[in-house]
């Protein structure tokens, strides 16, 4: 795979109807695949290594993203999710590498603004259920 620009990660909210928006405005995103590792280290481990369960444990994704608040129709949805508490569809678009969608909750949403400065906000979801991955 060849270097991939930074803008090309796409964050999309379902809008209700099953179709996705691109979230307007972001300058920065992430996103991270974690799984807890299940020890079953006991005494008769060789060497007395760590062992641990394959296929165990609880896996999760984190996505974070930080932009310019544009109050646009992605800006109005998110809002309304975070204040509703909703689980929604998302799509997260990484150029040649693929499309993980699945359910994802907002865990924060913070508004900033600097008086000689634009207005800026940040965004930090959670996954809520089982993701999928397309290869691009």
């Amino acid at each position: 795979m060849v270097a991939q620009k930074g803008k090309d990660l796409l964050f999309k909210i379902d809008d209700g109807t099953g179709a996705f928006i691109t979230v307007a405005g972001l300058r920065t995103q992430r996103f991270a695949l974690n799984a807890d590792p299940v020890d079953i280290t006991n005494q008769e481990s060789a060497g007395r290594w760590r062992e641990l369960l394959g296929g165990a444990g609880v896996r999760r994704a984190s996505v974070a993203g930080s932009g310019v608040f544009k109050d646009g129709a992605s800006d109005t949805l998110i809002r309304q999710t975070f204040f509703d508490g909703l689980i929604r569809n998302w799509q997260i678009v990484a150029p040649s590498f693929g499309i993980i969608q699945g359910a994802f909750q907002i865990s924060s949403l913070d508004y900033r603004g600097e008086h000689s400065g634009e207005v800026t906000f940040e965004l930090s979801l959670e996954s809520a259920g089982l993701l999928t991955f397309t290869a691009l």
